[in-house]
């Protein structure tokens, strides 16, 4: 135990482990909020979708050389986000047919677009890092902690302020559009911030890893509460453990950082369902 201790001290005095720790709570934090509405809308894929798009984006930004790709990846997840929202409506072609198309064609592209116009010696280990995370968390500096700071910031204030309209709207867009509530204009919003945190998350677990962590916290308050709000509030509070102790445990083991956080958080799922079994035979 002394030696696991001294070893996260000496580690914790690198900036950048520092950075990829307040980081990595914040984007765990994010990424939970919507989880509990995609489960409920049964619209989870998305997640999956988006981070295709983004990894896509990532290949252009690579090819063009620019030094920050927030500045193309988030405008173009954004815009296919409201993309997605808009064909899921249309009778001729479905929301999953949709995300499918989408996903498949983007992450093909990204590939394409990073085997093509690469000019690192190592694509495979690029290629491996942008879709499973395992080494852009460690390499955050100063503008992009700024950054996903500012922007974790937006996403949990705009979630606060309209958080009886998402309940409304996740629940019943019929309900509240019947009460005055722009069903349309708030699914706008929620597909904004979904983008918002598939960038921010694809630092963390990569692109292919995104939707466990996104969605399984969700689960897992699902298993053991019941309201909306017990569930969000729970969820969230599972989210930032599972990725302190996957952090934790990457640094201590050397384990890749995403990857490990996403197991972290599917024990935490077998242990609410253990948890939420034992509840209701009580």
């Amino acid at each position: 135990m002394a030696d696991v201790i001294s070893k996260l001290t000496l580690y914790f005095q690198f900036p950048f482990v520092r950075y990829a720790f307040f980081v990595g709570i914040l984007i765990a934090l994010c990424s939970s909020l919507l989880g509990v509405t995609l489960v409920l809308k049964r619209f989870s894929f998305i997640g999956d979708g988006l981070s295709h798009v983004a990894f896509g984006a990532t290949a252009i930004a690579v090819a063009m050389d620019l030094t920050n790709n927030f500045i193309l990846v988030l405008p173009v997840t954004i815009i296919s986000a409201i993309l997605l929202l808009r064909t899921g409506q249309n009778t001729k072609i479905k929301g999953d047919a949709a995300i499918a198309m989408i996903s498949v064609g983007t992450l093909a592209v990204g590939y394409l677009i990073m085997n093509k116009f690469s000019k690192s010696s190592n694509l495979a280990g690029d290629v491996c890092a942008t879709l499973f995370g395992s080494t852009s968390i460690l390499t955050l500096n100063e503008t992009k902690v700024f950054l996903c700071t500012v922007l974790s910031i937006a996403v949990i204030t705009l979630f606060v302020v309209f958080y009886h309209k998402i309940f409304s709207v996740t629940f019943d867009e019929d309900f509240s559009t019947a009460t005055g509530v722009s069903a349309q204009k708030y699914n706008l919003l929620l597909a904004i911030i979904i983008a918002v945190i598939i960038v921010l998350a694809m630092n963390l677990v990569g692109a292919l890893l995104i939707s466990a962590l996104v969605i399984i916290p969700a689960l897992s308050a699902m298993r053991v509460f019941k309201s909306f709000k017990a569930v969000t509030i729970s969820s969230a509070i599972i989210s930032v453990i599972c990725a302190v102790l996957g952090i934790l445990v990457s640094i201590i083991d050397g384990s890749p950082v995403g990857a490990t956080i996403v197991v972290v958080n599917i024990f935490g799922f077998v242990l609410f369902c253990c948890v939420g079994l034992i509840s209701r035979r009580l």
